[in-house]
């Protein structure tokens, strides 16, 4: 039999609002009211989800402390329930929710943290591809180099962000000091997965707007004009990121076969 749909919104909504009672229709057994047991559930729902917000912004909890993450993390599960059964899809919208919570408005980079832990757990569950390998480009004709489009890797995301949350969630990760780092510095960040590993690169000059031309599909002379604007560029780095950082997974030379 099939759930009546009215009383399963009931059920969901009584899960994750704490002030309303215990939706009815519920039956108990062994003696226990049935109110008892719907709220040890919700409470356990509620746990589990606190446990899994702190698996996937595990910087920002260290950031703010333990006892302050679980208790802003239990306002937001209350605040945005799960709408997906897989738990790693979670937290999506918590950068957002980080930027209009009150207590941490003294820590504006906090939410830029949360994308880049978000972002890493994407890439760390994208779908497989073998990396594309630098020799590649060796079999492209000088001719043709202007011309290439290069193929993302499924894992490669790219942020642009107001502070430094990809240094600070580097060196959080790696056990390193913050100390001397400045939060207020703006970072543009890539995040690849070229193995089993998911790596974190802070772009330099003009990198975000290579690598966003690339992935969006534009030719790799045309990724070059876009980002030749920053004087500052090192065009010759940028294409070296381009073959190590694992961001690809194949070069295409108009119609022809992609090089891998």
């Amino acid at each position: 039999m099939r759930p009546d749909p009215v009383q399963s919104g009931a059920f969901a909504k009584a899960l994750f609002t704490p002030e309303l009672p215990a939706p009815n229709g519920l039956a108990g057994r062994d003696q226990v009211r049935p109110e008892r047991r719907f709220a040890v559930y919700r409470n356990n729902v509620t746990v589990s989800l606190i446990d899994a917000m702190a698996s996937i912004f595990p910087t920002v909890q260290n950031l703010v402390g333990e006892d302050f993450f679980r208790a802003m993390a239990r306002l937001y599960v209350t605040a945005h329930p799960p709408t997906s059964p897989l738990l790693f899809t979670y937290g999506e919208t918590f950068p957002a929710f980080l930027e209009s919570f009150p207590p941490a408005a003294d820590l504006p980079f906090l939410a830029d943290v949360a994308r880049v832990e978000r972002l890493w757990l994407d890439a760390y569950h994208a779908a497989d591809a073998a990396p594309l390998d630098p020799a590649a480009l060796a079999q492209v004709p000088a001719e043709e180099l202007a011309g290439i489009r290069f193929r993302p890797h499924p894992a490669t995301r790219l942020a642009r962000l107001r502070y430094a949350g990809g240094t600070i969630t580097r060196r959080d990760r790696a056990g390193t000091s913050l100390e001397g780092v400045d939060p207020t510095a703006p970072e543009a960040v890539l995040i690849t997965r070229p193995d089993c590993d998911v790596a974190v690169e802070l772009l330099p000059s003009g990198g975000a707007t290579f690598f966003e031309a690339l992935i969006a599909g534009q030719t790799l002379g045309e990724a070059f004009a876009a980002a030749a604007g920053d004087e500052e560029t090192d065009i010759a780095g940028l294409l070296g990121l381009a073959l190590s950082s694992g961001a690809f997974s194949a070069i295409d030379i108009h119609h022809e076969s992609p090089i891998l």
